[in-house]
Parts: C-alpha cells; sequence; structure tokens
C-alpha cells in the first residue's frame, strides 16, 4: 500500500493527450471483471472503482502513464477484457484504469511459437497462426473469443489443451513475457525460463506485461463429441482412463453431472437426458476411431452428439461447455449458483465420488481432466448451490479435510486464491519492479502485511478497499 496520498488530478494533467476517459459510468464498466461469479466477491467489491481510465497506444505512451502514476502515487490496476472470476482486474484503491485494448497487434508467427502484444484476443491470434502456419496456440482459457493473452498470462493457470500439456507454469508452456516497471523511469524487461514466472499469475503486482511469447502446436478441425453415462462413478472413470490413452489427441476432457448438461447447457439439451452424467470431449479427427472403439468397451456409454455427425448450427464449442463456462450457464438460468476450484487428491477417481456422496446435489460434479505435473489429475470447478458465507467456508473446509485442496474463487488476493502461501520470487520482484507498490495494491498480501499467518481463516479485507 502506498503512504502518499494519490495526486488524481496532477496525474491526468500530466498524461494529456493520452487515450484517457473519466466519465462515471465508463470507468465503472472498466474497473469490473466477472468477480460477480462469487456472492462473497460480490458483496464486498460491488462498490469498486477506479478514478479514471487509460488507454496507452503504445510503448511510449505506457512508458509516459506509469512514469505519472509513480510521480503523483496513483495506483494502477491493469487489465484486458476483463473475464477473470476472482477479481483480478478489480481496482481496490481507486487510481487508474491502465486497459491494454490498443495493444492488440500479433507480432510474429514461427515455427512452434508466437510472439503476441498483451492485449490480443486469443482466438484472433488462432485465426493468424492457422491461416498463416496452420498451428494454434497450445491452450487457453473458455473465455478464448474475448480473453486477452496478456489476461490469460497474468491471470490464469491452465486451460483448454490442459489434458495434453499441462498448466501454463509447467516448463515450456510460456516462451517469454515482455512487461514494463513502474518507477520514475520504466523499464522495459524481457523474462525468459524460469524468470517467467515472477510475473505469470501475478495479477499484475510486478510488472505491466506487454508481449507474450507462446508455443503453438499443430491446428486440427477439433471434433466436440458428448458422452452419456449411467453413473457418476462410470464418467469418471471413463475419462480419466480416457486422459491415459497417449494415442489419441485429445485438446479437452471433462466429466459434468447429471442434470446440469439438461438443465443448463440450453443449445445442447436436446441432445441431452435428465440422468445422463456427461464426458465433453474435443478430439483429433484421426482419434474418432478409436475414441469410439474406446467407448464401446464401457458398459453404459452413449455417444450423445459428435460435431462431425450431428447438426451443429448454433451451437457452442465444446469448450465452451466446460472451464467456467460451465459455471456461467448454470448461472444464466439459477443466479444463486456458485463454484469452487478443487484438485482431487489420490485415487482420483474415488476422491471425486467422495465429495458427491458427501455433498450431493448441494456440490454439484463439475471436473477438469489435465495433465498435473505429467500426471492425469481431476480439477474440479464443482457448481455450488449457494446459501451463506458460512455454510460456503464450511464446504471448504470440508474439501480440504479429505485430501482436496480447494483453490478459493472466493478470495481475491494471490495466496488466499491459491497455495495459501507468499511466493517469495515474485514478491522479490515487486520490490524492485514496484518499489512504491502502485501496482494492482491488495492483491499480494506478503506486501501489505509480511506477518500475516496464512493458516488463519477468514477473509483478508485490505484497508484501502475498506475505506472506499
Amino acid at each position: 500500500m502506498t503512504a502518499a496520498r494519490p495526486d488524481i488530478a496532477g496525474c491526468k494533467a500530466a498524461l494529456a493527450g493520452l487515450d484517457i476517459d473519466d466519465t462515471p459510468a465508463t470507468v465503472k464498466q472498466k474497473s469490473r471483471d466477472f468477480f460477480w461469479y462469487s456472492p462473497v466477491l460480490k458483496a464486498r467489491m460491488d462498490h469498486l472503482t477506479a478514478d479514471f481510465v487509460v488507454a496507452p497506444r503504445d510503448a511510449d505512451e505506457l512508458r509516459r502513464a506509469l512514469a505519472a502514476a509513480y510521480a503523483h502515487d496513483v495506483p494502477v490496476t491493469t487489465r484486458g477484457a476483463g473475464t477473470g472470476n476472482y477479481g483480478q482486474a478489480m481496482p481496490l484503491a481507486g487510481g487508474m484504469v491502465l486497459h491494454m485494448k490498443h495493444f492488440d497487434r500479433v507480432l510474429e508467427i514461427a515455427p512452434g511459437r508466437v510472439r503476441a502484444e498483451a492485449g490480443a484476443i486469443i482466438a484472433g491470434i488462432d485465426r493468424q497462426t492457422r491461416a498463416q502456419s496452420g498451428q494454434e496456440l497450445r491452450m487457453h482459457p473458455s473465455t478464448a473469443q474475448t480473453a486477452t493473452i496478456g489476461g490469460f498470462v497474468a491471470g490464469g493457470s491452465g486451460g483448454v489443451g490442459s489434458i495434453r500439456w499441462g498448466g501454463l507454469r509447467d516448463a515450456g508452456n510460456l516462451l517469454s513475457l515482455t512487461l514494463v516497471t513502474c518507477e520514475a523511469e520504466p523499464r522495459t524487461l524481457r523474462l525468459t525460463g524460469d524468470d517467467i514466472h515472477k510475473a505469470s499469475h501475478a495479477y499484475g503486482v510486478n510488472g505491466v506485461i506487454t508481449e507474450v511469447e507462446a508455443p503453438l502446436a499443430p491446428a486440427y478441425e477439433w471434433r466436440d463429441v458428448l458422452l452419456g453415462f449411467d453413473t457418476w462413478r462410470e464418467a469418471n472413470a471413463f475419462a480419466y482412463a480416457l486422459g491415459h490413452q497417449d494415442g489419441m489427441l485429445l485438446k479437452q476432457l471433462c466429466t459434468v453431472a447429471a442434470p446440469i448438461g439438461q438443465n443448463f447447457f440450453k443449445r445442447h439439451a436436446r441432445f441431452i437426458g435428465p440422468h445422463d452424467h456427461l464426458v465433453v470431449a474435443m478430439a483429433a479427427p484421426n482419434a474418432m476411431g478409436a475414441l469410439d472403439a474406446f467407448a464401446a468397451r464401457w458398459p453404459s456409454a452413449r455417444v450423445l452428439f459428435r460435431s462431425d455427425r450431428d447438426a451443429t448450427e448454433g451451437l457452442p464449442p465444446a469448450y465452451e461447455l466446460g472451464w467456467n463456462h460451465t459455471t456461467l450457464r448454470a448461472l444464466r438460468v439459477d443466479p444463486s449458483i456458485t463454484y469452487l476450484q478443487v484438485l482431487y487428491g489420490e485415487p482420483t477417481v474415488e476422491k471425486i465420488v467422495e465429495m458427491a456422496e458427501v455433498y450431493g446435489d448441494e456440490v454439484p460434479g463439475h471436473v477438469e481432466f489435465v495433465r498435473f505435473d505429467g500426471r492425469v489429475r481431476g480439477m474440479g470447478l464443482p457448481l455450488v448451490r449457494f446459501t451463506d458465507e458460512a455454510r460456503l467456508d464450511a464446504i471448504v473446509a470440508g474439501h480440504e479435510a479429505r485430501g482436496c485442496p480447494v483453490f478459493n474463487p472466493h478470495r481475491y488476493t494471490l495466496e488466499e486464491g491459491g497455495m495459501k502461501q507468499s511466493d517469495p520470487a515474485q514478491l522479490g520482484f515487486k520490490r524492485e519492479t514496484d518499489p512504491k507498490g502502485l501496482l494492482n495494491p491488495g492483491k499480494m498480501i506478503a506486501w501489505d502485511d509480511p506477518d500475516h499467518d496464512f493458516a488463519a481463516q477468514g477473509f483478508y479485507l485490505f484497508p484501502g478497499m475498506a475505506a472506499q
């Protein structure tokens, strides 16, 4: 937290000629992300807004914006499309929203890699790499049609493609990051190797990411497949086993418990029965014969939908039935729904089934199968029928007591939503790149409260946030 009072007027005056907007309605709109997925965050963040928005057009204007913020002690919250779900892009202390919408170019496409500006839309990057080289990004969020590559790297951990490639923190899944510091004379730094993780999944607290270099893989015309099963156990046992079939190229693999499919997947509902526990997959065309043969070994497996066989007009891609699009589709029907993020312990299928038996319809199942340290694991994004915060906390505690850690999406800080401890590399890097603590203040507890007890239960409330 900065000690000096921000000089908003002085900062705006120093930025005359830049793309600035201080219209209250616009500023409020650009001060919001998808924090409202969480009723806990919505109750605490709905009032938050910045003082003005700046959208630099190039690197010189970006450095000018950060230098002005530093000189006038103005907090800076960087944002892309604002599709994150944990309040990462919410300005807890007001100040400047730094909008990266003009940083939207694909800079270089080469065999096995692409370099793009941070504000480039992920689906747009894929369209260019496919057209120019027959390649695509290895992974992307389910919000690829609107999300930016910089936002994904700063706030995400994995996504569509993680069944094949693992997470963003796995070696080789990011090749380099370029960022600008918040100092009297902002510097441009390029991070490679392990240094990348000083700034990846750091919510922009220690640098403004301007470029991302990511690996590419051969592009396929992926086939969407929905399979139905009679029991939640069989659906997850099938998906877990399918994830280990390395000869079949998959891009997406998840399970969704009945009756989520029929109740919430409105445009696919005609293919889904009320008792169908779903496996949702994306497979390469050359894997379809093997997938059919593999499914035939399972007693109740039924192919409900295939995009190469059934009419697809008006249907979203399969990946928009998974990840947090599952939650979004449920919220559109039932606004009381929220969700958790769970890493199911070992044995994975048994833990998934155990949690379903413990919580039943209060926590309907949704599991994304990913590679975690090279092993196939179940990463849960189960829905939760929210009643109150105390009950939600009890559900979190119940999962963790049964060996299923929760990465809590109802917390807005790096530590509480992740490993519940500070990252010394990220903290040390912030001291170098953001000496006044102006970048996304309040999102790193270790900066504001070095003695914070991460074992303590409860919600960390950033002082600047409480004062608004």
